[in-house]
Order: C-alpha cells, then sequence, then structure tokens
C-alpha cells in the first residue's frame, strides 16, 4: 500500500494548495494531446484567429465538467467507476466498461501516433517502430508511480512545460497580430458552413470520456480531513488548481492556434504551403512550419508533439487503470494492468501504421475523434447525476444552479457530439464513392446501432436512483475516516509505499 499525499494544517494558504496541485496537471494533459493539437492546427490554418472564442468557451465548460468530477472523488472517496458499479445492473456496467475501454484506445491512437510522428520526424524512425517506442517509453514513465505519484505528476509537469516553452517559441517567431487574436478570442463569429463545423469538431476534442473517470480518481490521492468544512475546503483547493492547469492548457492552445493562423494567412506563403494548409496533418505540420519559418521550427514542434504524445499516453494509460479496477474490481499486479492497459491500446495504431503508413494513421485519427464523441455520454451522464445526488454527495451535491448549468451544458456538448458524429456517418454512408450496396448494408448496421445508443442514453438519464450507498454522511460517520484511510480505493493504494508528503495548516477558502 502507497502512502496518500498528507494535506495538513498551515497558516500560509500557498503551502496548502503545494499539497493539492498535480491531479489537475495529469487531467490537463487531455486538453493538450496530439488529437487537440491537429485540430487547432487545421481550425488556425482555415479561419486564422476566428474560432478562438470557442476554445475559451470550451475550456471554461471543461473546468466546470471537471470540477464536478473532482468534487465527486472528494466528497464520496470513491471515483465516477466505482459508483457506477455500484449504481447499476450487471449488464448495463458490463456495456459502461466497455464504452470507458474503447474511450481509452480511441483516445490514445492520436496520442501514440503523434509520438510516432514526432519520433520520425526528429530521428527518421518509420511509423511503426516509432508506435512501439511510445508503448515502451510510456511503460518507463509509469514506471515511476512505485516512486510515489508526486514524483509522476512532477515529469508530467516537466513535458507540459516543454510543449508550452515549444509552441510559444514558434509563436513569437510567427509574429501573429495581438489585436487580432484578442478580437478572436471575445468576438464570437462563425463565418459560414465550414466554420460552424469546425467549431464542433473542436469542442468535440476538447472534453475527453476518460478524462472525467481520471480526475475523479487522482484526487483520492490527497488524504484530507474528513469533515464537511475540510471536504469544501479541498474541493475548492481543487478547483483553484484545475483552474491554473487549464489556464495554461488554454495558452497552448491558443498559441497553437495563432501559428497556423499566422502562417497560413501569411501573404506571400508559396502554393504548395497554400495546399498543405487546406489539409494539415500532425506530419505535415511539421514541413509547413519549415518552410514558413525554417527548420528549426519544424525542430521544435516535433519535440513539442513528442512530449503532448508521451504525457498523454501516460494519462491514458493511467484512466485505463482505474476504469479496471473501478467497473472489474480487478486487483492485479500494477506491471501487468500497466502492460494489459498499454497493449490494448497500441495494437490498432500499430497495425493501421504498418499497413497504411501516415496517411493510414491520419485517417485513423479522424476515425478516433468520432468514436470519442460518441462516448462522450455515457461518462458524463452519470457524473452529472452522482454529484447531483444527496444520496451520494451529502451536503456537497451540486446546487440547484450548477445542476442547471452543467445538466444545460452537458446535453448541449452531447447533442453537438450527436451533430458531429451523425452528419460524419451519414457522409460516409451517402459518399457516391461508395457502391449503392454497401452503403444500404451499412445504414442496415447502422441505424439498429443509434437505436441501441439512444435507448441506453435513455435509461442512464431517467433510471431512479439508488438507496444510498453510504459514502457521503461525513457528519456522524466516524468509521468513514479509517476507512478512507486503510481501504484501497484508489490505485496509489495498490502501490509500494513511499514517503508522504505533510504540510502544515489552513483552508483555500
Amino acid at each position: 500500500m502507497a502512502a496518500l499525499v498528507q494535506i495538513k494544517e498551515t497558516s500560509s494558504p500557498w503551502k496548502k494548495l503545494l499539497g493539492y496541485i498535480g491531479p489537475g496537471i495529469l487531467v490537463s494533459v487531455a486538453y493538450l494531446d496530439p488529437g487537440n493539437l491537429e485540430t487547432d492546427l487545421q481550425a488556425g490554418a482555415d479561419h486564422k484567429y476566428e474560432l478562438l472564442w470557442i476554445v475559451f468557451a470550451g475550456l471554461l465548460f471543461a473546468l466546470l465538467i471537471q470540477s464536478r468530477s473532482a468534487n465527486l472523488g472528494v466528497a464520496t472517496g470513491k471515483h465516477l467507476s466505482e459508483h457506477c458499479k455500484k449504481e447499476y445492473p450487471k449488464s448495463v456496467n458490463i456495456c459502461l466498461w466497455m464504452l470507458a475501454e474503447i474511450a481509452v484506445i480511441a483516445a490514445d491512437i492520436p496520442e501514440v501516433i503523434g509520438t510516432a510522428f514526432a519520433l520520425n520526424i526528429l530521428f527518421r524512425i518509420p511509423i511503426w517502430s516509432g508506435v512501439l517506442l511510445a508503448g515502451l517509453n510510456t511503460l518507463v514513465l509509469l514506471g515511476l508511480q512505485r516512486y510515489g505519484i508526486r514524483l509522476l505528476e512532477g515529469v508530467i509537469s516537466i513535458l507540459l512545460l516543454v510543449l508550452g516553452g515549444c509552441f510559444f517559441s514558434v509563436m513569437v517567431h510567427a509574429r501573429p497580430s495581438v489585436k487580432e487574436i484578442a478580437m478572436g478570442l471575445v468576438i464570437p463569429r462563425l463565418s459560414g458552413g465550414s466554420a460552424t463545423r469546425d467549431a464542433v469538431a473542436l469542442l468535440g476534442a476538447l472534453i475527453m470520456p476518460h478524462n472525467l473517470f481520471l480526475h475523479s480518481a487522482l484526487v483520492i490521492s490527497r488524504k484530507i480531513t474528513r469533515s464537511p468544512d475540510g471536504i469544501r475546503s479541498a474541493s475548492r483547493c481543487f478547483l483553484l488548481e484545475s483552474s491554473l492547469a487549464l489556464l495554461f492548457a488554454f495558452l497552448i492552445n491558443v498559441a497553437v492556434i495563432a501559428v497556423s493562423g499566422s502562417v497560413c494567412s501569411y501573404p506571400n506563403i508559396s502554393s504548395e504551403s497554400k495546399k498543405q494548409c487546406k489539409n494539415i496533418t500532425l506530419d505535415s505540420a511539421a514541413f509547413l512550419l519549415k518552410d514558413a519559418l525554417g527548420k528549426w521550427s519544424s525542430k521544435l514542434y516535433a519535440i513539442s508533439l513528442l512530449a503532448s504524445g508521451q504525457s498523454s499516453t501516460v494519462t491514458g494509460t493511467y484512466a485505463g487503470q482505474y476504469i479496471m479496477q473501478g467497473f472489474l474490481d480487478l486487483r492485479m499486479k500494477l506491471w501487468l494492468r500497466n502492460l494489459l492497459t498499454r497493449c490494448i491500446a497500441i495494437a490498432p495504431s500499430l497495425v493501421v501504421c504498418s499497413v497504411g503508413g501516415s496517411a493510414g494513421a491520419g485517417r485513423l485519427i479522424i476515425i478516433a475523434s468520432m468514436i470519442l464523441s460518441f462516448e462522450l455520454p455515457f461518462a458524463l451522464i452519470p457524473l452529472l447525476k452522482f454529484t447531483g445526488s444527496a444520496a451520494k454527495m451529502g451536503l456537497h451535491k451540486n446546487s440547484i444552479v450548477v445542476s442547471l448549468c452543467t445538466w444545460l451544458l452537458g446535453l448541449c456538448s452531447i447533442a453537438i457530439n450527436i451533430y458531429f458524429l451523425s452528419t460524419s456517418l451519414l457522409g460516409w454512408i451517402t459518399n457516391k464513392k461508395m457502391p449503392k450496396a454497401a452503403s444500404i448494408l451499412s445504414g442496415l448496421l447502422i441505424f439498429p446501432l443509434i437505436t441501441l445508443y439512444i435507448a441506453l442514453l435513455a435509461y442512464l438519464i431517467l433510471k431512479p436512483e439508488t438507496a444510498s450507498q453510504g459514502s457521503s454522511d461525513f457528519d456522524a460517520d466516524s468509521n468513514h475516516h479509517d476507512e478512507a484511510e486503510s481501504e484501497p480505493r484508489a490505485e496509489f493504494n495498490h502501490t509500494q509505499r513511499t514517503g508522504e508528503i505533510e504540510i502544515d495548516s489552513i483552508t483555500c477558502s
């Protein structure tokens, strides 16, 4: 059993906040993964700075949703997949577990491929070899768990600083218009159908289903005072910590869009580069930056892509561990669970990269984004129901205003993702290049799946709440304190013991 990060009372709020820093950093990685970078690059190339307000609004919504996930873990001592296991019947849980695992794999595909592209750009390593190296490097990073969660959080923080430093350096050389960037951030505009489509793609790429499972589990790594005031204080601290992490993620997203927007709108851009701007991929972006800004810019881009891919694959594999442990209650050895999760995730990328090369890898990233859009409601709906439940959250459930806002924004996000998914599928089925018989067969297969999809969503939304699980009444339940300290709920409780971080006193209030 590993010791948790001990939060104790201190006279300095900054010292106390230091003890909470970490979970938000790991969660923010999902908003900077290679899939997001590719979407940002294309949005900047097509619309310059016009869609920056979409990124700003999307990350504000992401902060609201991620804070709900953190509150669930803090208030109940259980993460989202554990709550699902207790709330739903076995058949539904099996479906939710399979969907969550597919989401982890889909999220990992751009991350693994992004790492492979980065290695190819930097060292001319074949794409398929880069996929294997991405998996091995991730296992090495995950091996840092044996030395404590704080070390892993520190390494991921360094990778994010490298990512941000590279893109900010390239942005300085690209010299985007500060005034136009500011206008793009505050003035909502959607000029034409392509802007609407790209705005939907930007929103769809932001919130990852596995991130909701991950955040609710990571916060359990902090040992807090199990009292109403202690839980409220911890929730505020995690909100502040997540806000700072997502602010940094937001600035990097702005830098990526600003770089591609500046390069592709440059008056003297070559016809070849202009053509590349119409269809930017993770590997072609390097050559675009090289032509426009010089060789060093493409190398910095590759380094940032490598940092993005490696940090994202670590957190994706971490999420897979919690999902497997929560839904299935598997108690396998940590290294074996890491290996199993990693192998499942890299298998599709390895097969496609070996057969289709970089072009096949690019198409696989598009398919992965569609899968994530499909998966989001199956994590988001349970999260919103659980955090609005007095039986589970007690005094710490969502307020009426927060519930209305989260459900409204959540349903809008689900509608946007369903729209993105349905239009993509419809475009694929009605593609004139596809034989008519194949289109009919595809429709016959897809429409029953859509019916099942809607039925499961309706079940999750309308299902009556089960009786209290007895996990939220901290006012009178003195036994819960002992349980929170001794029961191996989180992954940190399954790893080897490390030293605790003790910080001396106050509340983040």
